[in-house]
């Protein structure tokens, strides 16, 4: 363990997860909106974007778990 590292809970992940998502989704329905000005097709695509984003993430960090060794050591 590094020295000096504070212990963090898992539910302070889970909380910075749910709000990065909450920031994201809304900023891609902004962009939608100002892009297509309707507000239907922003709220589709931003729930449309909710859905991808779980899946590419979870499998995003799968491969970086399964292939790569940035930052792991044998210490």
């Amino acid at each position: 363990m590094i020295k000096n590292m504070k212990h963090v809970e898992k539910k302070r992940h889970l909380a910075k997860t749910l709000t990065w998502r909450v920031l994201a989704t809304s900023d891609t329905f902004l962009i939608a909106w100002l892009i297509t000005g309707e507000i239907n097709w922003a709220g589709a695509i931003a729930g449309v974007e909710v859905i991808t984003k779980m899946i590419l993430y979870y499998a995003h960090e799968r491969a970086w778990y399964r292939y790569s060794k940035l930052g792991v050591t044998d210490k």
